[in-house]
């Protein structure tokens, strides 16, 4: 067994989560430090792939990459191309809009172009509110900045995404915070359909930091406003 894991995430500005990177392969953020220390438990070391979002998926079925660590939503679709990890990360998702727009609740974006990455869970999510027009994004080195800049120049009304990168963007002179909806996204990390050992060791490591709460102390220091979730019964979060 090599002494590297390389996982396949996009290269995007989406802190707390992620940072863009300075080279192309140092990364800061959760993602990167909960990987790492995972990693780490399984006595190896993390190289990144960077990719596009569409192409995360496809690098691991390739052998490109071992495992996709890069805020994948545990869906249906996706549990058919890869096999999912135990949890690493919960969240709930945000809509965001332009300052200034009074929309605060799914009735008030009918008629709205509402932007979210194709074939995400938040795509899902805005899919379900009523008389909006969806408008999908992906396929880009850093399709949530598109997506911001989208919002700013006024080509989408709305974006969703997971509350943890959107919720601080209420701050920005730009955008405004319209809801937040409770779907307790479980996030995991995608592994090769028949990489039974890997899943396995990357389950017992999973286990291990949230048991002994290592994984708690790094989602404390990137994200000190949101409890951490994986030590709570999962009814209470539904």
């Amino acid at each position: 067994m090599s002494d590297r894991l390389t996982l396949a995430c996009i290269d995007s500005e989406a802190p707390p989560l992620f940072n863009a990177s300075p080279d192309g392969v140092r990364r800061t953020g959760y993602e990167p430090e909960a990987a790492a220390l995972v990693a780490g438990e399984i006595g190896r070391e993390v190289d990144w792939l960077i990719t596009s979002w569409t192409e995360m998926i496809p690098k691991v079925q390739a052998g490109e990459a071992d495992a996709v660590w890069c805020g994948q939503g545990i869906t249906a679709e996706r549990q058919a191309q890869v096999d999912f990890t135990i949890p690493y990360a919960i969240f709930d998702e945000t809509v965001l809009v332009r300052k200034d727009d009074p929309a605060r609740g799914p009735g008030d974006l009918a008629g709205y172009r509402v932007a979210a990455i194709a074939h995400s869970t938040n795509m899902a999510l805005a899919e379900t509110f009523p008389g909006i027009i969806p408008v999908p994004f992906g396929a880009s080195d850093d399709v949530f900045a598109d997506m911001l800049d989208a919002l700013r120049k006024g080509t989408v009304d709305a974006v969703v995404d997971d509350d943890v990168v959107t919720v601080p963007l209420g701050a920005d002179p730009d955008f405004a915070v319209a809801f937040t909806e409770p779907t307790g996204n479980r996030w995991g990390v995608g592994v090769a359909k028949g990489n039974s050992e890997l899943l396995q060791q990357l389950n017992n490591a999973l286990e291990t930091v949230i048991a002994d709460g290592r994984l708690e102390a790094i989602w404390t220091k990137w994200m000190p406003d949101l409890a951490f979730p994986l030590n709570q019964p999962q009814k209470e979060r539904q």
